[in-house]
């Protein structure tokens, strides 16, 4: 609940009335949080697994894709976001191929159907990374490889549950 909310409007209620709306909001909370325990639970060790050796591929991702962004952002000396969706596109190529072998164990005949899935969930996940980057870097002024960090933290997230639902369904 807003701090603002509070101090506006329920000073303006009755003590009492004001302290049941608090009480019935966080019963809201606890009752939602026991609801949706059960489903956290039921969480399979193989989703597990595969979460982890997902994680596995996705930090090499990671190496590929600071050594890419950083040659053309350092080096070549192209703007940082162009440099960030090249490092992000190649990290993601390298990955679909580690996920689909080791991960997922895909033996899908069609690979470039299953490709193209991959790829436009990185697509989506490039444009999630690049707008946590542009917040964090142009609005909060945080610096831009640690912003790119967190980004991909985010974006593995992302990825790892489209993917599982959707790329690589056995």
């Amino acid at each position: 609940m807003s701090v603002i909310f509070r101090n506006i409007v329920l000073r303006r209620i009755p003590f009492c009335i004001s302290h049941l709306y608090l009480y019935a909001v966080y019963f809201i909370d606890i009752s939602l949080l026991c609801t949706m325990l059960p489903i956290f639970l039921r969480i399979s060790e193989t989703m597990i697994t595969k979460f982890l050796k997902f994680a596995c591929v996705g930090l090499s991702g990671v190496i590929v894709d600071f050594s890419i962004t950083w040659f053309f952002k350092e080096v070549v000396k192209i703007q940082k976001y162009v440099a960030n969706a090249i490092g992000f596109t190649v990290a993601a190529t390298s990955n679909y191929f580690f996920n689909r072998i080791w991960t997922f164990e895909s033996h899908d005949p069609q690979i470039a159907i299953e490709y193209i899935k991959f790829f436009s969930f990185s697509l989506v996940g490039l444009g999630i990374n690049t707008l946590i980057l542009w917040v964090l870097v142009s609005k909060f002024k945080q610096r831009f490889y640690l912003s790119k960090l967190f980004a991909i933290g985010v974006v593995t997230i992302w990825n790892f549950f489209m993917n599982w639902l959707f790329t690589f369904v056995n």
